[in-house]
């Protein structure tokens, strides 16, 4: 492996850019660009499912060619929370310090890591979990459909109300973890396949006890491509939050009654 040393370096150690792909042989090199020119010592692991147009054979000619770009192929579409949890164990396996997460249709600038990144701090008593958000005071959203933020934004509230949880963007996919985080919570017990994998993982980190904080992002709208969001994906985070909350409000209760029967 490469020696990895400058700004991308820290308490952290060494930072690994995870990004999963499917259909984004248009857009995987120009992000990938974008974020060596801006962490030139930090590394990228492409999570390809079997794309069918080709994103995958790209990703091995710019690994083939760049060190520190790394690709990891699975079977086929299995959802975003699977493969994130498959680079997640991939990077746990190596030395990585600092696991961030990142999609790969140029929503996120890579631009904006040097900020979360810093929000770690380098005496390792910063954050444990940053997020980048869409919803705190200077995040923004660009030629995104009003019908997409009205769903999001509603999302988030609902999530923030049924668990409890002081998080304004608990659904994003932009984030940062410390490996600590990620070897602590259980990932295989992580059952969310779709985006809501990234309510279940925030607010697992949350109830571990971790520092979570938000960094404002200005979301852009992808350009080339299509969204992978669905009405099952919908579904499914509506179904799983709604039952993570009920579970909560009834731990609750039954906290009541023990200590009212004292």
């Amino acid at each position: 492996m490469a020696n990895r040393q400058g700004p991308a370096d820290g308490a952290t150690g060494p930072v690994l850019v995870v990004i999963p792909t499917y259909n984004e042989r248009d857009n995987l090199e120009p992000v990938v660009q974008r974020l060596f020119a801006t962490l030139p010592s930090a590394h990228v692991l492409v999570v390809d499912d079997a794309s069918p147009d080709g994103t995958g054979e790209l990703a091995d000619r710019l690994a083939a060619a760049d060190e520190r770009v790394h690709v990891l192929h699975r079977a086929g579409k299995a959802g975003l929370g699977v493969a994130y949890v498959a680079g997640f164990e991939w990077a746990l396996e190596r030395d990585y310090g600092a696991i961030v997460e990142m999609d790969a249709d140029g929503s996120h600038a890579p631009e904006d890591l040097p900020r979360l990144l810093g929000m770690l701090g380098d005496d390792g008593t910063g954050a444990d979990v940053v997020l980048g958000s869409r919803y705190v005071p200077g995040g923004s959203l660009v030629n995104w459909p009003w019908y997409r933020e009205w769903l999001s934004r509603a999302a988030n509230i609902y999530s923030k109300l049924a668990l409890g949880v002081p998080i304004n963007d608990i659904t994003g996919g932009f984030r940062v973890y410390r490996r600590e985080v990620l070897a602590t919570l259980r990932l295989h017990d992580v059952a969310s396949q779709g985006y809501c994998f990234q309510v279940d993982l925030a607010w697992r980190a949350v109830e571990a006890g971790f520092v979570v904080v938000e960094v404002p992002i200005t979301f852009v709208e992808r350009e080339a491509g299509q969204s992978k969001m669905s009405g099952a994906v919908v579904r499914e985070a509506l179904l799983r939050v709604t039952t993570w909350g009920v579970r909560r409000r009834g731990g609750q209760v039954l906290d009541l009654l023990r200590a009212a029967r004292r």
